[in-house]
């Protein structure tokens, strides 16, 4: 497991280096120029001059880049050019509000996907089979900001029952701050949630139809024991995969949430940073936002090969 670990780690630093190398050059490519965006029209020549000398941006592209990497390499982000702040320091400020909506929207994705797909495929080729598909797949297709407002528009304008934006405030009252980030979960939660509920069902229906199942039954094992003893059980270990992909979508999904619900966190501070062409803080937020993608697809893989032992016999025997 070691060596498993160790070798996964490796593969992550090619990656990493092409996500930096793609957002550096993407935000070199946008029209415009940074210095005068951030001066104003009222700035002369020099003083643009200046501040691009002072920015770095009068280099070459190439030298800028290294440079940057070379920060990088020693924990530096860089400094944001709007809000004059460390860019590390304005990742950790925004970081816990991504992380509870994240959270909260990967749980209502397990509570509703994983019981949906069980039921979809114990009632296989039934109305309520295709009613679990269809709502699946409408919950895939639907486009997150489009149920963002019309939860808004339902719960906090028309019935008033939860508030639409902000996140509240967690020292008043539990409730207070958890009533905030309802909406904009389920917003987040319902891709998710369709693809748990799917890949939930194939799994188990796959499982459902091995020999080891059928000897059960005939044995005359209780029906609940051979739906949740032994098939629940096995049809998971694959969904586990599935689950920590979806903790990585959610912090990309995370963007379009934040900015419709106004919810100050990694998403809303990189649509801020690109509107006001805030280069090091949108590099330094993608490079975090993709470290953090790779370590939780880390952290599946060996959570999987913990608790599926057909993984750790395939290793050994690719490495023996």
């Amino acid at each position: 497991m070691t060596k498993y670990i160790i070798k996964r780690l490796l593969q992550a630093i090619p990656t990493l280096f092409f996500v930096i190398l793609t957002v550096f050059l993407i935000m070199k490519m946008i029209p415009g120029d940074p210095a005068m965006v951030l001066l104003g029209p009222q700035a002369g020549p020099e003083d643009i001059a200046r501040f691009r000398q002072q920015l770095g941006l009068d280099k070459p592209v190439i030298v800028q880049f290294f440079l940057y990497l070379k920060r990088i390499l020693t924990g530096d982000l860089g400094t944001s050019l709007v809000y004059r702040q460390d860019v590390l320091s304005l990742i950790f400020e925004r970081l816990p509000t991504t992380i509870i909506l994240s959270i909260c929207a990967l749980f209502i994705a397990i509570v509703i996907g994983i019981p949906a797909g069980i039921l979809a495929a114990i009632k296989h080729n039934s109305f309520v089979d295709l009613l679990v598909t269809s709502l699946s797949l409408i919950g895939i297709s639907i486009p997150i900001f489009w149920f963002g407002m019309v939860l808004i528009i339902i719960f906090s304008l028309q019935l008033g029952w939860l508030p639409a934006v902000g996140t509240g405030d967690f020292s008043k009252s539990i409730w207070d701050g958890l009533s905030h980030f309802i909406l904009p979960s389920l917003a987040l939660g319902i891709l998710s949630t369709g693809t748990i509920a799917r890949f939930t069902r194939s799994s188990m229906l796959e499982i459902l139809n091995q020999d080891y199942i059928r000897t059960a039954y005939a044995k005359g094992l209780r029906r609940h024991l051979i739906l949740y003893r032994h098939a629940l059980r096995n049809a998971l270990i694959p969904v586990i995969t599935v689950i920590g992909l979806q903790l990585g979508n959610l912090l990309a999904g995370a963007v379009l949430t934040e900015t419709v619900f106004a919810l100050p966190g990694l998403g809303k501070l990189m649509v801020d940073g690109i509107f006001r062409r805030d280069y090091m803080l949108v590099q330094g937020e993608v490079l975090f936002t993709a470290m953090m993608y790779i370590f939780v697809n880390l952290a599946v893989d060996i959570t999987y090969a913990f608790i599926n032992p057909k993984v750790r016999q395939t290793y050994r025997g690719v490495t023996g």
